[in-house]
């Protein structure tokens, strides 16, 4: 497990709720505000597009020595380079996905505390548990109550990040959890000004 990987304030970006502007520089404008570590989602463009941004992206995230997550892309991850992966439970499976990136970070999605038992046995550094809000970002977000957010917190001995519908109106929720992390996209992505909102959050 790789211990220094500061969790606090999780970036997953969506380019469909920027509205046109552009990602490397929101991506910029959230470290700004104090995002602490940001995962590439991409789903419905080519490679060779998801390379090229890809790399606009990580260009950013070195400059502020930012770790780079490339979500489910094992391909792209390891063409630029990128500090990690993200996998999903329908993605390549965690003790693949370890041999194939190596010592890279590894992240998993899980909703179960039997999938988070298996992702750490697998090798991941972390867990990402969700959804713990109502959430528009992701059609198929499976309901994590805050109780069972605990459970898996309690359960497993690596980070565990929260992700789903977290905005700053219900982020004081998940403190009793006393999880690592907190995953965010819209209320973040999809404000007018990305570095007050990071900030807004950045007090978790």
């Amino acid at each position: 497990m790789k211990s220094n990987i500061n969790y606090k304030l999780y970036l997953v970006t969506d380019r469909g709720i920027l509205k046109g502007r552009d990602i490397a520089e929101a991506v910029e404008a959230a470290i700004k505000g104090g995002v602490t570590l940001v995962q590439l989602r991409e789903k419905d463009i080519s490679t060779m597009d998801f390379y090229n941004v890809a790399l606009k992206v990580r260009a950013v995230t070195r400059k502020y020595n930012i770790p780079l997550i490339i979500n489910d892309r094992i391909d792209i991850a390891l063409a630029i380079d990128a500090e990690g992966i993200h996998v999903g439970q329908s993605d390549m499976p965690c003790s693949i996905t370890r041999k194939l990136v190596g010592d890279k970070i590894v992240g998993v999605s899980a909703a179960t505390i039997e999938e988070a038992i298996e992702a750490e046995k697998n090798g991941a550094d972390y867990i990402g548990v969700g959804a713990v809000f109502p959430t528009s970002t992701k059609e198929d977000a499976r309901a994590v109550s805050i109780e069972l957010l605990s459970k898996i917190k309690d359960t497993v001995s690596i980070p565990v990040v929260a992700i789903g519908g977290i905005n700053s109106k219900n982020v004081d929720l998940l403190k009793p959890a006393n999880i690592d992390g907190i995953a965010v996209i819209s209320d973040i992505l999809a404000k007018e000004d990305i570095t007050l909102a990071s900030k807004r959050l950045a007090i978790f």
